[in-house]
């Protein structure tokens, strides 16, 4: 059954109450002030237009819309001005409740992990959210693709606590935030594809947080990006004050950095470093396209923790220390110690609230919003043939994006 918004509910909130396993809540145009809970499974929530169908936090409510149900999907609309996230997905009571730790974040304290199982996020437009603009926490087995995330105050999409996470993150677009993407202890059957991260403070981060339970992070493909000019003053400043950086490897292990277009950063390409007390060990950067950037890679372990293992396949590259793409050449030892360096960074300037973002373009359409069926969410999304992914062209996805490479 399709449910039509306001025709046969008057809010989105009243059509989502409304339906059941498989229906389709379709709204038509219009601004919507209220905060969408999606609490039976397998529902389709869907706008009949991406750009003129806008749900308005009005920086008086946390979330956008919070999926809390398995099999659910999000299409076609836009979320803004929410305090804490434009789209939550969730397995965690505490999360979807709102409960934020000290330092902002999902510290959700002794309650037990449970996964939110099955999600799909679809040609969604997230911009100035307080804190994240696509959230999945503690969710399994989704995908977020074709969206667009501005404006997020710590990161236009996060992906956290998983392991396995079994979710794809391809084909979109985060520019004008603290950090494009991020995955924080989010493991195994993760990978983060064909996406435009430009015009940043920090392209993609991958990490290990104490916040979060699942401890380290490990096992995420990262493969086929576009990862540019991440030094876009124009955007929020997040508290660790990242700036410049391409890829941050903060912690993280065994993960795979493969076919990227890292380009005109103006600290580092790519990061490797360690978290508190937790190392890097056994990332592998294979055969990326580095140019323009303020060095290439780095590994850099300022304090006691030290990494192993980590690699790089490339040459010619500016690398600190250098030569790291003879002495940490692909392959190597897992129990080989990475050597460390130091290098100037660039000074970052002030950002900006995450209100003051400039206003996204418009986006491409669900195809057929109005006359398609509700959509079925797969038990288990499609992974993506890495091995088959190219280097993108610095036009990636450039049509819909407000900032361009040279």
């Amino acid at each position: 059954m399709t449910i039509h918004v306001p025709a046969d509910a008057p809010t989105i909130s009243d059509a989502v109450a409304l339906a059941k396993s498989g229906d389709l809540v379709l709204v038509a145009p219009g601004t919507y002030h209220e905060m969408v809970k999606i609490q039976t499974p397998r529902i389709t929530l869907r706008g009949e237009s991406r750009d003129k169908v806008v749900i308005d936090g009005q920086l008086q409510q946390p979330d956008g819309v919070v999926v809390t149900a398995p099999g659910a999907a999000v299409e076609n609309l836009t979320v803004e001005n929410n305090t804490q996230n434009g789209v939550l997905v969730t397995g965690s009571a505490k999360a979807a409740a709102g409960q934020t730790g000290p330092g902002g974040d999902y510290d959700t304290g002794s309650e037990p992990v449970t996964f939110l199982d099955s999600f799909l996020i679809s040609y969604v437009t997230a911009t100035r959210n307080g804190l994240y603009g696509i959230y999945a926490f503690s969710a399994q087995n989704g995908v977020i693709e074709h969206s667009y995330a501005s404006g997020g105050a710590d990161s236009g999409i996060y992906v956290g606590q998983c392991k396995p996470c079994h979710i794809v993150v391809q084909n979109n677009i985060a520019e004008l935030n603290a950090v494009g993407y991020e995955g924080t202890n989010a493991s195994s059957d993760m990978y983060v594809v064909g996406n435009r991260l430009v015009g940043n403070r920090v392209g993609l981060t991958t990490d290990s947080d104490h916040q979060e339970k699942l401890l380290p992070q490990q096992d995420t493909v990262v493969a086929g990006n576009l990862v540019a000019a991440n030094q876009q003053p124009a955007t929020p400043e997040q508290a660790d004050g990242g700036w410049g950086i391409g890829i941050g490897i903060d912690g993280g292990s065994a993960n795979q950095f493969l076919h990227n277009r890292i380009t005109g950063n103006s600290d580092a390409g790519v990061v490797i470093t360690a978290t508190q007390d937790i190392p890097p060990n056994g990332n592998q950067i294979l055969d990326d396209t580095f140019a323009g950037n303020g060095i290439d890679v780095g590994f850099t372990f300022p304090n006691a923790t030290k990494g192993q293992g980590n690699c790089l396949r490339g040459e010619g590259l500016h690398t600190v220390p250098s030569g790291l793409g003879t002495s940490a050449a692909c392959p190597i030892g897992p129990q080989t110690a990475s050597p460390s360096g130091t290098w100037t960074a660039p000074k970052p300037p002030n950002g900006i609230p995450f209100t003051d973002v400039a206003a996204p373009p418009v986006q491409p359409q669900f195809p057929n919003a109005a006359g398609s069926p509700a959509t079925v969410v797969p038990a288990a999304p499609v992974v993506p043939d890495t091995a088959r992914v190219q280097v993108p062209t610095a036009s990636l996805l450039a049509a819909t994006a407000l900032v361009q490479t040279s």
